[in-house]
């Protein structure tokens, strides 16, 4: 398939069957961790949403083990010209992009003027996840639980008051715990003030400042979409509504290196590093907490419009009420370390499986194969 002809696909080739097997060459895009970084390029934790090698490697070993060819294309300046040459029949998008405030949707952009199919969510719900202050607003919209909260573009903004200390303060669009270390607490309007200003200067964006909840962290997998059981390989997986629910992931951050907040620097570790958080799946929470969690987060999902797969992060307030924070659509998939594959493992779903369950719904959304016979 030509990169010119792949505009096209969705209408002329005819759709195979979840009986027969596809052989695909199938792109993994992604952004590189950089080995080293350099002060002078922007704040300490940028490139933090980048990926190893590894993690591309096993992508693409489950890919293979799937039946597919598969590629790895740098999300750099040199991507259109890598498309036109490779000409995959398929994306897997992780990428999280360079540049602006929509960088996550870079990717997403660039493959549909380009007719070719990618995995997970499309344009818009990648453009959104990553502003932290536009998700709010739509999520409150849906009636869905947030804090309170203030977008700042000026350090000597006027606090609303309906926010009490003590608050949080991150930038309002990066991820993987981008500018968030225990600093991030603020107690008083002094210690508010600079963390905002400090925002401001290092990520060059607004501060988001919201009501700190004090409560247990849990995060929540979401896989599938209304009609995933017609074209998954493992429609076993999913509910009758369409989405296969992972076992919940509680992160405890009172053991990390920043206790009490899930920070760039926590995140950073390994799993049994010390200093790193706990990873409790399943949490031990009670039946109702973990049904409203997982209802919570798929509800998120759709509000954004997100697509396929996604990631809903939550914390409970002070009464026990779990609080949305925020959705990542392009979910970590490094299998030893990332959150969405230690639910994999708790509940024994093997990571070819999950890998090829996103692979295989973006296929049935570009009518790359056709519904279970």
């Amino acid at each position: 398939m030509s990169v010119n002809s792949a505009s096209t696909q969705e209408h002329d080739k005819p759709p195979s069957t979840a009986g027969d097997q596809p052989q695909w060459l199938v792109a993994v895009i992604a952004n590189l961790k950089p080995e080293h970084h350099d002060v002078h390029e922007g704040p300490a934790d940028a490139g933090a949403e980048y990926d190893k090698p590894e993690t591309i490697q096993n992508i693409r070993n489950a890919l293979e083990a799937g039946g597919h060819r598969s590629i790895f294309l740098n999300a750099d300046e040199n991507l259109p010209f890598a498309l036109r040459e490779t000409k995959p029949d398929i994306c897997f998008n992780i990428a999280e992009g360079k540049g602006d405030d929509s960088r996550e949707a870079h990717v997403p952009a660039l493959l549909a003027l380009l007719g070719i199919p990618y995995t997970a969510s499309r344009i818009l719900p990648n453009a959104i996840s990553l502003d932290k202050v536009l998700t709010k607003r739509l999520w409150r919209e849906a009636g869905l639980p947030i804090a309170p909260y203030q977008e700042f573009t000026s350090a000597d903004e006027r606090l609303n008051p309906e926010l009490d200390f003590p608050l949080f303060v991150k930038p309002s669009r990066e991820g993987t715990g981008m500018g968030v270390d225990l600093a991030a607490k603020a107690n008083n309007a002094e210690e508010l003030r600079k963390r905002v200003q400090f925002v401001l200067d290092t990520y060059k964006q607004p501060a988001l400042v919201e009501t700190f909840l004090p409560g247990r962290e849990f995060t929540v997998g979401v896989l599938g979409r209304e009609d995933a059981r017609r074209y998954a390989r493992r429609p076993e997986l999913y509910a009758e509504d369409g989405f296969h629910r992972f076992p919940i992931l509680e992160i405890d951050s009172h053991r990390s290196i920043t206790p009490g907040v899930y920070s760039h620097a926590a995140k950073a570790k390994d799993m049994d590093e010390q200093g790193a958080p706990g990873y409790l799946c399943p949490a031990d929470i009670p039946q109702s907490l973990h049904d409203t969690l997982q209802e919570l987060a798929i509800k998120a999902h759709k509000a954004i419009g997100a697509q396929d797969v996604s990631r809903v992060d939550f914390r409970l307030d002070s009464q026990g009420n779990p609080v949305l924070l925020e959705i990542n659509t392009l979910p970590g998939l490094n299998p030893a370390i990332s959150d969405i594959c230690i639910m994999a493992d708790a509940e024994n779903l093997p990571y070819q499986d999950l890998i090829l369950e996103i692979l295989y719904l973006a296929a049935s959304r570009f009518k790359m194969i056709g519904p279970r016979r």
